[in-house]
Protein backbone atom coordinates (compact mmCIF):
# COMPACT_ATOMS: atom_id res chain seq x y z
CA UNK A 1 0.00 0.00 0.00
CA UNK A 2 1.42 3.25 -0.92
CA UNK A 3 1.93 5.82 1.99
CA UNK A 4 -0.07 8.93 1.92
CA UNK A 5 1.67 12.19 0.81
CA UNK A 6 1.19 14.03 4.01
CA UNK A 7 -0.53 12.38 6.58
CA UNK A 8 -1.32 14.37 9.97
CA UNK A 9 -1.95 12.30 13.27
CA UNK A 10 -3.53 13.45 16.86
CA UNK A 11 -1.89 16.60 15.94
CA UNK A 12 -2.93 19.10 19.05
CA UNK A 13 -1.34 22.61 18.82
CA UNK A 14 -2.13 25.08 21.71
CA UNK A 15 -1.00 28.86 22.50
CA UNK A 16 -0.99 29.31 25.95
CA UNK A 17 -5.02 28.58 26.80
CA UNK A 18 -5.60 29.18 23.27
CA UNK A 19 -6.10 25.80 21.11
CA UNK A 20 -5.30 26.26 17.56
CA UNK A 21 -5.53 22.17 16.75
CA UNK A 22 -7.13 19.91 18.21
CA UNK A 23 -6.47 16.14 17.50
CA UNK A 24 -6.57 16.73 13.78
CA UNK A 25 -6.48 14.15 12.20
CA UNK A 26 -5.67 14.09 7.94
CA UNK A 27 -3.97 11.88 5.01
CA UNK A 28 -3.19 13.26 1.66
CA UNK A 29 -2.83 10.95 -0.82
CA UNK A 30 1.02 10.99 -2.78
CA UNK A 31 0.28 13.21 -6.17
CA UNK A 32 -3.14 14.39 -4.55
CA UNK A 33 -4.38 17.92 -4.90
CA UNK A 34 -6.50 18.59 -1.85
CA UNK A 35 -8.85 21.61 -0.81
CA UNK A 36 -8.52 22.65 3.18
CA UNK A 37 -11.54 24.41 3.47
CA UNK A 38 -12.84 26.36 6.76
CA UNK A 39 -13.46 29.86 8.46
CA UNK A 40 -10.90 32.30 10.02
CA UNK A 41 -9.78 30.68 12.83
CA UNK A 42 -10.34 27.26 11.87
CA UNK A 43 -6.50 26.13 11.97
CA UNK A 44 -5.59 26.54 8.41
CA UNK A 45 -3.03 28.07 8.50
CA UNK A 46 -1.69 26.34 11.66
CA UNK A 47 -1.77 23.23 9.54
CA UNK A 48 0.32 24.24 6.92
CA UNK A 49 2.95 25.56 9.51
CA UNK A 50 2.90 22.37 10.77
CA UNK A 51 3.38 20.48 8.05
CA UNK A 52 5.92 22.85 6.58
CA UNK A 53 7.87 22.78 10.39
CA UNK A 54 7.59 26.10 11.28
CA UNK A 55 5.30 24.84 14.40
CA UNK A 56 6.07 22.64 16.47
CA UNK A 57 3.06 20.80 17.55
CA UNK A 58 2.15 19.88 21.50
CA UNK A 59 1.35 16.21 20.60
CA UNK A 60 0.92 14.53 17.20
CA UNK A 61 2.92 13.44 14.16
CA UNK A 62 3.45 14.38 11.32
CA UNK A 63 4.43 12.39 8.13
CA UNK A 64 6.00 13.03 4.57
CA UNK A 65 5.83 10.16 1.77
CA UNK A 66 5.45 7.97 4.99
CA UNK A 67 8.42 9.27 6.98
CA UNK A 68 8.28 10.75 10.59
CA UNK A 69 8.89 14.30 10.67
CA UNK A 70 9.83 14.68 14.13
CA UNK A 71 12.82 16.32 14.54
CA UNK A 72 13.58 17.22 10.82
CA UNK A 73 13.94 20.85 9.96
CA UNK A 74 11.56 22.46 7.69
CA UNK A 75 14.96 22.61 5.21
CA UNK A 76 14.97 19.53 5.02
CA UNK A 77 11.17 18.20 4.76
CA UNK A 78 11.18 18.76 1.28
CA UNK A 79 8.31 21.21 1.00
CA UNK A 80 7.23 24.67 -0.65
CA UNK A 81 4.87 26.40 0.75
CA UNK A 82 3.48 29.95 -0.22
CA UNK A 83 2.14 32.22 2.19
CA UNK A 84 -1.11 34.64 2.03
CA UNK A 85 1.16 37.59 3.51
CA UNK A 86 2.97 36.86 0.25
CA UNK A 87 7.02 36.92 2.29
CA UNK A 88 8.93 38.04 -0.79
CA UNK A 89 12.32 40.09 -0.79
CA UNK A 90 10.63 43.75 -1.91
CA UNK A 91 13.62 45.26 -2.92
CA UNK A 92 14.63 42.21 -5.78
CA UNK A 93 13.40 42.16 -8.64
CA UNK A 94 9.85 39.05 -9.25
CA UNK A 95 12.85 37.81 -11.81
CA UNK A 96 15.10 37.36 -8.58
CA UNK A 97 12.17 35.80 -6.41
CA UNK A 98 11.33 33.42 -8.52
CA UNK A 99 15.00 33.03 -8.71
CA UNK A 100 15.53 32.26 -5.34
CA UNK A 101 14.25 28.71 -5.01
CA UNK A 102 16.92 27.47 -7.77
CA UNK A 103 20.18 29.66 -6.39
CA UNK A 104 19.95 27.05 -3.63
CA UNK A 105 22.80 24.91 -2.83
CA UNK A 106 19.90 21.76 -2.79
CA UNK A 107 18.00 23.19 -5.79
CA UNK A 108 20.68 25.01 -7.75
CA UNK A 109 20.12 24.83 -11.76
CA UNK A 110 22.39 25.91 -14.88
CA UNK A 111 21.43 29.59 -15.36
CA UNK A 112 20.01 28.65 -19.00
CA UNK A 113 17.51 26.40 -17.26
CA UNK A 114 16.68 28.09 -14.57
CA UNK A 115 15.58 31.06 -16.68
CA UNK A 116 13.81 28.86 -18.91
CA UNK A 117 11.90 27.25 -15.74
CA UNK A 118 11.40 30.59 -14.53
CA UNK A 119 9.95 32.02 -18.05
CA UNK A 120 7.54 28.81 -18.51
CA UNK A 121 6.19 29.25 -14.48
CA UNK A 122 6.24 33.38 -15.61
CA UNK A 123 4.11 32.75 -18.40
CA UNK A 124 1.45 30.39 -16.63
CA UNK A 125 1.23 32.90 -13.86
CA UNK A 126 1.15 36.07 -16.60
CA UNK A 127 3.85 37.68 -15.26
CA UNK A 128 6.30 37.52 -18.00
CA UNK A 129 6.46 41.78 -18.19
CA UNK A 130 7.01 42.16 -14.94
CA UNK A 131 10.27 40.16 -14.40
CA UNK A 132 12.46 42.96 -14.34
CA UNK A 133 9.94 44.91 -11.78
CA UNK A 134 11.09 45.45 -8.06
CA UNK A 135 8.35 43.87 -5.91
CA UNK A 136 7.96 46.48 -4.18
CA UNK A 137 6.36 48.22 -6.84
CA UNK A 138 3.98 45.71 -7.65
CA UNK A 139 0.29 45.66 -6.76
CA UNK A 140 -0.82 43.20 -4.40
CA UNK A 141 -1.90 40.71 -6.94
CA UNK A 142 0.99 40.75 -8.80
CA UNK A 143 2.96 40.04 -5.74
CA UNK A 144 0.75 37.42 -4.80
CA UNK A 145 1.47 35.89 -8.04
CA UNK A 146 5.27 36.28 -7.67
CA UNK A 147 4.47 34.72 -4.46
CA UNK A 148 3.06 31.55 -6.10
CA UNK A 149 5.61 31.21 -8.90
CA UNK A 150 8.53 30.62 -6.54
CA UNK A 151 6.83 27.87 -4.83
CA UNK A 152 5.82 26.22 -8.71
CA UNK A 153 9.17 26.98 -9.93
CA UNK A 154 11.35 24.48 -7.57
CA UNK A 155 10.92 20.83 -7.42
CA UNK A 156 9.23 19.56 -4.02
CA UNK A 157 7.38 16.73 -2.49
CA UNK A 158 4.98 18.76 -1.30
CA UNK A 159 3.17 22.20 -1.69
CA UNK A 160 1.56 24.07 0.81
CA UNK A 161 -0.20 26.87 -0.97
CA UNK A 162 -2.14 29.28 1.87
CA UNK A 163 -4.75 31.21 0.07
CA UNK A 164 -2.47 32.03 -3.07
CA UNK A 165 -5.86 33.75 -4.64
CA UNK A 166 -7.10 36.14 -2.01
CA UNK A 167 -5.97 39.01 -3.51
CA UNK A 168 -6.77 38.30 -7.07
CA UNK A 169 -9.56 40.36 -8.69
CA UNK A 170 -12.63 37.87 -9.82
CA UNK A 171 -11.55 37.49 -13.31
CA UNK A 172 -7.95 36.85 -12.60
CA UNK A 173 -9.04 34.28 -9.50
CA UNK A 174 -10.64 32.03 -12.35
CA UNK A 175 -8.23 32.19 -14.54
CA UNK A 176 -5.80 31.20 -12.32
CA UNK A 177 -7.80 28.22 -10.85
CA UNK A 178 -7.80 26.78 -14.36
CA UNK A 179 -4.08 27.02 -14.47
CA UNK A 180 -3.45 25.67 -10.99
CA UNK A 181 -5.53 22.57 -11.83
CA UNK A 182 -3.91 22.18 -15.01
CA UNK A 183 -0.11 22.48 -13.47
CA UNK A 184 -1.21 19.98 -10.80
CA UNK A 185 -2.78 17.53 -13.42
CA UNK A 186 0.30 17.73 -15.13
CA UNK A 187 2.96 17.91 -12.23
CA UNK A 188 1.13 15.53 -9.99
CA UNK A 189 3.04 17.00 -6.78
CA UNK A 190 1.07 16.35 -3.37
CA UNK A 191 -0.82 19.98 -3.08
CA UNK A 192 -2.42 21.17 0.18
CA UNK A 193 -4.50 23.94 -0.79
CA UNK A 194 -6.02 26.08 1.91
CA UNK A 195 -8.91 28.51 1.51
CA UNK A 196 -11.98 30.12 2.54
CA UNK A 197 -13.72 30.40 -0.97
CA UNK A 198 -15.80 27.09 -1.51
CA UNK A 199 -15.96 27.74 -5.16
CA UNK A 200 -12.67 27.56 -4.95
CA UNK A 201 -12.78 24.34 -2.80
CA UNK A 202 -15.43 22.46 -5.34
CA UNK A 203 -13.43 23.57 -8.61
CA UNK A 204 -9.58 22.54 -7.58
CA UNK A 205 -10.11 19.52 -5.24
CA UNK A 206 -9.44 16.23 -5.84
CA UNK A 207 -10.73 15.70 -2.55
CA UNK A 208 -11.87 18.28 -0.12
CA UNK A 209 -12.02 18.88 4.24
CA UNK A 210 -13.33 20.91 5.95
CA UNK A 211 -11.87 22.30 9.27
CA UNK A 212 -13.90 23.97 12.19
CA UNK A 213 -12.32 24.91 15.77
CA UNK A 214 -8.88 22.95 14.92
CA UNK A 215 -10.51 19.49 13.95
CA UNK A 216 -11.61 18.28 10.10
CA UNK A 217 -15.29 17.47 10.22
CA UNK A 218 -15.77 16.34 7.05
CA UNK A 219 -13.00 14.73 4.14
CA UNK A 220 -14.82 13.78 0.71
CA UNK A 221 -14.87 14.39 -2.94
CA UNK A 222 -16.94 17.44 -4.00
CA UNK A 223 -19.62 15.16 -5.11
CA UNK A 224 -19.66 13.57 -1.15
CA UNK A 225 -19.21 16.72 0.11
CA UNK A 226 -22.14 18.68 -1.40
CA UNK A 227 -24.27 15.73 -1.36
CA UNK A 228 -23.87 14.04 1.87
CA UNK A 229 -22.63 16.95 4.72
CA UNK A 230 -22.16 15.54 7.46
CA UNK A 231 -23.62 18.02 9.69
CA UNK A 232 -25.00 21.87 9.30
CA UNK A 233 -21.81 23.65 9.46
CA UNK A 234 -20.33 21.23 6.63
CA UNK A 235 -23.43 22.00 4.64
CA UNK A 236 -23.83 25.87 4.85
CA UNK A 237 -20.09 25.79 3.85
CA UNK A 238 -21.09 25.47 0.40
CA UNK A 239 -23.16 26.87 -2.15
CA UNK A 240 -23.98 30.76 -2.14
CA UNK A 241 -26.87 31.75 -1.15
CA UNK A 242 -26.44 29.36 1.99
CA UNK A 243 -28.27 26.17 2.11
CA UNK A 244 -32.09 27.29 4.04
CA UNK A 245 -32.49 25.62 7.14
CA UNK A 246 -35.98 25.24 9.13
CA UNK A 247 -36.36 23.92 12.24
CA UNK A 248 -39.00 21.94 13.54
CA UNK A 249 -40.16 18.47 14.58
CA UNK A 250 -40.91 14.77 13.43
CA UNK A 251 -44.65 14.35 13.94
CA UNK A 252 -46.31 11.28 14.75
CA UNK A 253 -47.03 10.22 11.46
CA UNK A 254 -43.49 11.45 10.10
CA UNK A 255 -43.72 14.53 8.50
CA UNK A 256 -42.10 17.61 9.02
CA UNK A 257 -43.94 19.93 11.69
CA UNK A 258 -42.32 24.02 10.91
CA UNK A 259 -41.76 25.03 14.50
CA UNK A 260 -44.35 27.69 14.34
CA UNK A 261 -46.75 24.52 12.75
CA UNK A 262 -47.94 26.92 9.94
CA UNK A 263 -46.97 23.87 7.64
CA UNK A 264 -46.09 19.98 6.88
CA UNK A 265 -44.23 18.44 4.79
CA UNK A 266 -43.54 14.16 4.14
CA UNK A 267 -40.59 12.82 5.16
CA UNK A 268 -38.88 10.19 3.73
CA UNK A 269 -36.44 8.73 6.51
CA UNK A 270 -37.84 7.82 9.54
CA UNK A 271 -37.41 9.37 13.30
CA UNK A 272 -38.81 9.57 16.61
CA UNK A 273 -42.13 11.36 17.00
CA UNK A 274 -41.02 14.83 18.94
CA UNK A 275 -37.53 14.89 17.49
CA UNK A 276 -36.34 18.32 17.13
CA UNK A 277 -35.07 18.82 13.31
CA UNK A 278 -33.66 20.78 10.64
CA UNK A 279 -35.00 20.46 7.03
CA UNK A 280 -31.94 21.97 4.86
CA UNK A 281 -32.35 22.80 1.04
CA UNK A 282 -30.22 24.13 -1.28
CA UNK A 283 -31.52 27.50 -2.77
CA UNK A 284 -31.20 26.74 -6.24
CA UNK A 285 -33.27 22.99 -5.45
CA UNK A 286 -36.44 25.14 -4.51
CA UNK A 287 -38.54 26.66 -7.56
CA UNK A 288 -41.59 28.71 -8.33
CA UNK A 289 -44.36 26.38 -8.97
CA UNK A 290 -43.85 22.75 -10.45
CA UNK A 291 -44.47 19.47 -8.68
CA UNK A 292 -42.96 18.24 -5.65
CA UNK A 293 -43.16 18.87 -1.98
CA UNK A 294 -45.22 22.37 -1.63
CA UNK A 295 -44.70 25.21 0.51
CA UNK A 296 -46.47 28.66 -0.17
CA UNK A 297 -45.74 31.98 1.33
CA UNK A 298 -44.62 35.89 0.16
CA UNK A 299 -42.04 37.68 -1.47
CA UNK A 300 -39.72 39.54 1.33
CA UNK A 301 -37.87 40.58 -1.15
CA UNK A 302 -35.71 39.98 -4.65
CA UNK A 303 -32.23 40.32 -5.53
CA UNK A 304 -31.07 40.16 -9.34
CA UNK A 305 -28.07 37.54 -9.62
CA UNK A 306 -27.26 38.27 -13.47
CA UNK A 307 -29.51 35.46 -15.46
CA UNK A 308 -30.76 34.49 -11.75
CA UNK A 309 -32.89 36.22 -9.52
CA UNK A 310 -33.01 35.49 -5.46
CA UNK A 311 -36.01 35.77 -4.12
CA UNK A 312 -36.33 35.76 0.06
CA UNK A 313 -40.15 34.61 1.00
CA UNK A 314 -41.73 34.63 4.06
CA UNK A 315 -43.34 31.63 5.22
CA UNK A 316 -44.77 31.51 8.82
CA UNK A 317 -42.50 33.13 10.77
CA UNK A 318 -39.31 31.87 8.89
CA UNK A 319 -37.62 32.85 5.82
CA UNK A 320 -36.01 31.31 2.84
CA UNK A 321 -34.03 31.90 -0.13
CA UNK A 322 -34.45 30.56 -3.63
CA UNK A 323 -32.60 30.71 -6.89
CA UNK A 324 -34.60 31.42 -10.35
CA UNK A 325 -34.24 32.23 -13.55
CA UNK A 326 -35.31 35.73 -14.35
CA UNK A 327 -38.33 34.83 -16.72
CA UNK A 328 -39.90 33.07 -13.95
CA UNK A 329 -39.71 35.97 -11.32
CA UNK A 330 -40.52 38.55 -13.85
CA UNK A 331 -43.39 41.16 -12.10
CA UNK A 332 -42.88 39.98 -8.58
CA UNK A 333 -43.02 42.38 -5.68
CA UNK A 334 -43.16 42.37 -2.12
CA UNK A 335 -45.98 40.64 -0.66
CA UNK A 336 -47.34 38.96 -3.62
CA UNK A 337 -48.00 34.89 -2.72
CA UNK A 338 -45.82 32.54 -4.22
CA UNK A 339 -45.94 28.92 -4.65
CA UNK A 340 -42.51 26.68 -3.56
CA UNK A 341 -41.53 23.09 -4.71
CA UNK A 342 -38.80 20.78 -3.70
CA UNK A 343 -38.20 17.32 -4.99
CA UNK A 344 -37.64 14.87 -1.74
CA UNK A 345 -34.33 13.83 -2.96
CA UNK A 346 -33.15 17.36 -2.45
CA UNK A 347 -33.91 17.79 1.10
CA UNK A 348 -31.73 16.77 3.85
CA UNK A 349 -32.74 16.18 7.69
CA UNK A 350 -30.42 16.99 10.22
CA UNK A 351 -30.32 16.97 14.18
CA UNK A 352 -31.20 20.19 15.74
CA UNK A 353 -28.32 22.06 16.69
CA UNK A 354 -26.61 21.61 20.31
CA UNK A 355 -25.11 23.68 22.46
CA UNK A 356 -21.33 23.03 21.41
CA UNK A 357 -21.60 21.54 17.59
CA UNK A 358 -23.97 22.11 14.50
CA UNK A 359 -26.47 19.04 13.50
CA UNK A 360 -25.12 16.00 12.19
CA UNK A 361 -27.42 14.81 9.19
CA UNK A 362 -29.95 12.62 9.70
CA UNK A 363 -29.25 9.69 7.16
CA UNK A 364 -32.27 8.36 5.07
CA UNK A 365 -33.12 11.26 2.60
CA UNK A 366 -30.28 10.78 0.31
CA UNK A 367 -28.40 8.00 0.44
Amino acid sequence: MTAPGIALRGIHTSYGKTTALDGLDLEVAAGEFFCLLGPSGAGKTTTLKTIAGLEQPTAGTVELDGTDMDGVEPYDRGVAMCFESYALYPHRTAYDNLASPLRSPRHRLPAIQARERIGTIAGLLGISGLLDRPVGQLSNGQRQRVALGRVLVRPARAFLLDEPLSHLDARLRQAMRAELKAIGAVRRTTTLYVTHDSVEALSLGDRIGVIRDGRIVQTGTREEIWHRPYDTFVARSFGRPRMNLLPGTVTGGGNFRSVDGSYELALTVPAPPGTPVQLGVRPRDLALGGEGLELTGTVYITEVLGRAVEVTVRIGEQQLSLVAPRADTAGLRPDDPVRLTARPENLLLFEADGPRRPGRRIKGITS
